[in-house]
């Protein structure tokens, strides 16, 4: 097994290792608000400004962290219809088609997944005339893509997902 194969090496499916109770606290206060100063950071986990810089660096640094974002809400930003497609594609295309899906104006997120289609999209536009485009001209368009389906939105939340600050 290679570097690349290791387990926790955060490949989907496995976890990653080395985080302890400070490291989860850091996680936890940045996905709360992605925008405060290590010094606050530092503050509301009590530990040194410093040991706060070393730790996200070394967050950051191992891939934990991979980057900072900006939360948005789709239909106030101007894009009113969301849908997942699920995809179809041809047996060892998955690469290609991956390659070609990064590429299309709209596309969200995508995810290979096991089942009945082979990968899941989110797609957001601003109305059903360009999602009827971007899914019939150019997922459909795809090569490697034998089929589509498609599942408007109706309404969407977050659910609570990992409680970061809680140990193991």
């Amino acid at each position: 097994m290679s570097s690349e194969e290791a387990p926790g090496n955060g490949w989907p499916g496995r976890s990653a290792t080395g985080l302890d109770a400070v490291d989860r606290a850091i996680i936890a206060e940045l996905l709360r608000d992605g925008r405060m100063s290590v010094r606050t950071l530092a503050e509301r986990v009590h530990i040194s400004r410093a040991n706060a810089y070393a730790r996200l660096t070394r967050l950051v640094d191992d891939g934990v962290i991979t980057g900072f974002t900006v939360e948005l809400a789709p239909h106030k930003a101007g894009l009113g219809t969301s849908a997942y497609v699920s995809v179809t594609i041809e047996q060892n295309s998955w690469r290609a088609v991956l390659a070609q899906l990064r590429e299309i104006p709209f596309v969200e997120h995508f995810a290979m997944v096991g089942g009945d289609y082979d990968i899941l999209v989110l797609v957001r536009t601003p109305d059903n005339e360009t999602l009827r485009h971007v899914v019939l001209e150019r997922v459909q368009d795809v090569p490697g893509v034998l089929s589509t389906r498609t599942w408007l939105v109706f309404d969407e939340a977050r659910g609570s997902g990992a409680q970061w600050g809680a140990p193991d």
